[in-house]
């Protein structure tokens, strides 16, 4: 399963290492603080409502950063911009250690948010370029395996030091280490070069004097690709999350799950996860994306069915965390991948990352509607139905999308954009054995 991997040139392994540890610290910044949380509501007296917003804040400035980086990262490169919103991140996490009440801590999660959108956004663009059209799908995939790990390191930082340290101390001393992998990160990312593809196209569209800007996701050719991008990403990103950020609540105040459980429940989904990626990741190349899609909406639908009505309790509704998170989560895997093989090189990473961006958004409206839902019909089938709703609509978006196993990227437009204006065609996209 693995033997590709060696088949990488240096350079692959290079960029492979770099962004997935990238991925890794991000998810753990990002993590650290529903570990703080508690902490916070009891230290400073915090509603319910202003947690709430501070969560809603943060996924926001994310989505907006993340469109921004993919198109800065279209203007100043894939690599440049990557460093940037690592250390951009890493900084905002530092301080945010340093913040005295609500509303200081709220405009640091703002702006600390737009470089968890653009880590991303940047990294994705980056290793579809770089990495050979045969392993694409599996080391892209896999690189987002290391949002598992940084889950998990998050869960034994917090766990150690808030068993050990005062609470008024223990959060911010937790967000202060919280920048230390970034600057690691920015040591084995020193020697990552921007792929050809990309100095090529740059170069070509300095020629012509004609570069595109943020609207030119929604041109002509390039816009049926956007919306279908952004309804897949909706089912997989959006409503994956909004069943994440509900479940905790759902197993608390209807199975009545005891808080040490939980810890082991928290375990396995971040272990089911990280298998979830390198099983999706692997399956893209080999059935395909649109296939490898399709497979684990169904299975992500059939494991939320069952957590939601099935008379589970005990070990059983804990291990079932193992077959959520492989699917529901390790879903994520295979879009790095495909959106990168959709877009052209010129708007890669603005319509990669608006895509992405536009489902995690659209997740805050799938949260809100599952609690208004929850107000007419139980908990469980509100979050059955928006499961349902959302997941079919990524299905028909794969449908209606070209399958794209294998292609070779060159300076170009992408295999469902081929009628693009002049303003950003370089050359043709083909598939492996076509002229």
């Amino acid at each position: 399963m693995f033997s590709w991997y060696r088949e990488l040139t240096k350079r692959e392994r290079n960029t492979f290492w770099g962004c997935f540890a990238g991925w890794a610290v991000d998810a753990m910044d990002a993590q650290l603080f529903s570990f703080v949380l508690p902490v916070l509501i009891a230290a400073w007296g915090m509603s319910t409502a202003q947690a709430g917003y501070l969560a809603t804040a943060t996924l926001i400035s994310a989505a907006v950063g993340g469109w921004a980086c993919g198109y800065l990262a279209d203007r100043f490169g894939r690599v440049r911009i990557m460093q940037f919103t690592i250390l951009w991140f890493s900084v905002f996490t530092f301080l945010a250690a340093f913040t005295q009440n609500f509303e200081q801590l709220i405009i640091v999660r703002v702006l600390q948010g737009l470089g968890f959108g653009g880590e991303w956004a940047a990294g994705a663009v980056l290793m579809g370029e770089i990495i050979r059209p045969a392993h694409r799908g599996k080391a892209v995939g896999s690189v987002q395996s290391g949002f598992g790990v940084g889950w998990s390191a998050a869960a034994i930082l917090a766990g150690i030091v808030l068993a050990h340290i005062p609470a008024e101390y223990a959060w911010r001393t937790l967000l202060m280490i919280g920048v230390l992998p970034g600057f690691l990160v920015l040591y084995l990312r020193r020697s990552l070069e921007e792929p050809e593809l990309y100095q090529q196209t740059r170069a070509a569209i300095k020629a012509s004097g004609r570069d595109p800007g943020l609207s030119a996701i929604f041109g002509p050719g390039v816009l049926r690709v956007t919306i279908l991008a952004s309804l897949l990403a909706f089912g997989v990103v959006g409503v994956g999350g909004a069943i994440v950020n509900w479940l905790p609540t759902f197993m608390k105040t209807v199975r009545h799950l005891s808080p040490s459980a939980s810890g082991y429940y928290i375990f396995l989904v971040t272990g089911g996860s990280f298998f979830g990626f390198l099983a999706s990741a692997y399956l893209s190349d080999v059935l395909g994306r649109r296939r490898t899609f399709q497979l684990f909406l169904v299975c992500s639908w059939l494991v939320t069915i069952a957590y939601m009505f099935l008379p589970l309790s005990g070990w059983g509704l804990i291990l079932m965390g193992v077959p959520f998170g492989f699917f529901t989560i390790g879903n994520y895997a295979a879009l790095g991948p495909f959106f990168t093989e959709l877009f052209p090189t010129a708007v890669r990473g603005s319509g990669q990352s608006f895509a992405y961006n536009f489902g995690k958004a659209a997740g805050a409206i799938a949260v809100s509607c599952i609690g208004i839902l929850a107000q007419w019909i139980t908990l469980a089938e509100a979050i059955g139905l928006i499961a349902l709703l959302g997941y079919s609509i990524a299905i028909v978006a794969t449908l209606l999308l070209p399958e794209t196993k294998g292609i070779r990227l060159t300076p170009s437009m992408g295999p469902a954009a081929e009628e693009q204006g002049p303003s950003i065609a370089v050359s043709e996209q083909t598939a492996p054995g076509k002229p």
